[in-house]
């Protein structure tokens, strides 16, 4: 038999690997939107494969997530109940930081559920409730570097600094362009 999953330890590796993979998800997705989707186009990357890409990259993450979540809460290692996900600070174990990854989550709730509602709640709605995904990249960033055994661990430090890299460069040319991006302008 596996050492790993006869030990018991197969949920801390998924779990682990899981939101490791989830952060980098939703930093590719952040940086996507800082980007704004809707603006980056070129003849090999229209504006509906770009913003295909960005929603796809985002439902990725949603899925790691779900694992990341279901994997802490079937772990026998620390008693993690499902409350804990969605409901901040009640928990147990360390209920910081775990506190941090239920109000990202929540955040990324909210974004999904107006997303799949956008022509019903309109436009300016959806707008107002997708911001909730720019803030729930920090705290879920804290969330990561906040909890877990291995948070110190060289290779999660190293992706958490590439991560911030890659959202900061986001940021820099979203900036720099002045919200314009591949030479275009005007609003949505």
């Amino acid at each position: 038999m596996n050492p790993i999953v006869a030990s018991g330890s197969l949920d801390w590796y998924m779990t682990r690997s899981t939101g490791a993979v989830a952060m980098l998800l939703l930093t590719v997705t952040v940086v996507l939107g800082v980007v704004d989707v809707r603006r980056v186009s070129s003849e090999k990357w229209p504006r509906f494969v770009v913003d295909a890409l960005h929603r796809n990259v985002a439902l990725l993450a949603m899925a790691f997530l779900a694992v990341h979540i279901l994997t802490s809460v079937l772990d026998s290692f620390v008693s993690i109940p499902l409350i804990d996900a969605v409901v901040p600070f009640v928990g147990s174990y360390r209920p910081f930081w775990l506190g941090l990854g239920a109000i990202a989550f929540d955040m990324l709730i909210a974004v999904v559920a107006t997303s799949l509602l956008r022509r019903r709640i309109g436009y300016a709605s959806w707008r107002a409730v997708h911001w909730f995904a720019y803030a729930s990249w920090p705290i879920a960033m804290a969330h990561g570097l906040g909890t877990g055994s291995d948070a110190d661990a060289g290779w999660l430090l190293v992706l958490s600094v590439v991560c911030l890299l890659a959202v900061l460069a986001a940021l820099i040319v979203r900036v720099s362009t002045g919200g314009e991006v591949a030479g275009e302008g005007g609003g949505r």
